[in-house]
């Protein structure tokens, strides 16, 4: 049985790598500071540190007795990225050096990390292939091209076995003993969440309606947490099987494969709460692509894998997560 450490654990998407880890049975470390992330959506059997991966005490008290890392630590929203780079580059790429550090020095030589597709910025042709040019425009995506390079240094060197994942928008919930483990995000930037919580009183804005598309709105690539953490499982498979060599880092993309449009979204919502989801059809905003869509070919060929769930259960999972916090608040009150 191996043990894990899992950076980031207490958040929404590493809560559930948590939560699928250690229905494998595999044994979990955990090391999450809480600024976003919650300890208790943590069960009892897992080592949990919480701590800063700017703390370097924190990591090696973490990664012991552990023989590889899945890391999701790190700051996420662009708009904050815009407003204080210098927080993301402290967090995201001295905390990333920081852990490596310590990954060397503890002998653990096996990493999963969760990048982003935010590397590529504005594409040049959709879907956009791991060979794509990197023009991050926010420095959250710059931070995270800036660590995606010092692992690939960090495995010539050093003979780290590495996978960094990119991908765009994660999505749906998963139930576990202790709730639904969903988005809790403050303030919420995200489309599903900001669609299921949608009023008359406070309809979802949907920025443009005369995209070039099927139907005139934006197309994004959604990927269901589960599905995204079995890509997580199955590059750290890759690593331990040798399909991913030691001393090399490959890089992958991961989504849905072709995308869904704002108003497919919507849709879905609607079909998940049993009614119309209030919107207000506003102009597009600048800088806005059409359509985003990763090319999972890789994903596919070297981890074989592939997402399973669409974006109806995506939005019905998110909205049963949504529905059981609203009673629950209710029943409290």
């Amino acid at each position: 049985m191996t043990r894990i450490l899992v950076t980031g654990g207490a958040g929404y998407i590493g809560a559930t790598a948590v939560e699928l880890l250690l229905a494998q049975g595999h044994q979990i470390s955990v090391l999450d500071d809480c600024s976003t992330g919650h300890a208790e959506s943590l069960p009892s059997s897992v080592s949990f540190v919480e701590g800063s991966l700017l703390d370097r005490s924190a990591i090696s008290l973490a990664l012991q007795g552990c023989s590889s890392v899945i890391h999701f630590a790190g700051k996420s929203l662009v708009g904050e990225s815009v407003i204080k780079p210098e927080l993301y580059w402290s967090v995201n790429l001295i905390g990333s050096r920081n852990l490596l550090d310590e990954m060397r020095k503890a002998g653990v030589a096996k990493l999963v990390f969760s990048s982003s597709a935010a590397t590529y910025g504005e594409p040049e042709s959709v879907p956009i292939p791991e060979s794509a040019p990197t023009r991050p425009t926010n420095a959250y995506g710059a931070t995270k091209l800036a660590i995606d390079a010092m692992i690939t240094d960090e495995s010539r060197a050093h003979g780290l076995s590495a996978a960094s994942l990119r991908y765009f928008n994660v999505a749906g919930a998963v139930k576990s003993q202790r709730g639904w483990l969903a988005e809790r995000h403050d303030p919420e930037t995200h489309l599903i969440p900001n669609v299921l919580n949608s009023t008359p009183e406070n309809p979802v804005n949907i920025f443009g309606v005369d995209w070039p598309t099927a139907d005139g709105t934006c197309i994004r690539d959604y990927v269901h947490v589960v599905d995204l953490i079995d890509a997580h499982i199955a590059a750290l498979a890759a690593i331990e099987d040798g399909r991913i060599k030691r001393g090399t880092h490959e890089i992958i993309n991961v989504g849905s494969g072709d995308g869904y449009s704002v108003k497919e979204v919507l849709q879905a919502a609607g079909l998940a709460l049993g009614r119309n989801i209030p919107h207000v059809n506003s102009p597009r905003r600048s800088g806005d692509p059409a359509i985003l869509i990763a090319d999972i070919a890789k994903a596919k060929s070297l981890l074989n894998w592939r997402p399973t769930r669409d974006i109806n259960q995506m939005v019905l999972d998110a909205a049963n997560a949504f529905l059981n916090l609203t009673l629950s608040q209710e029943s409290n009150k």
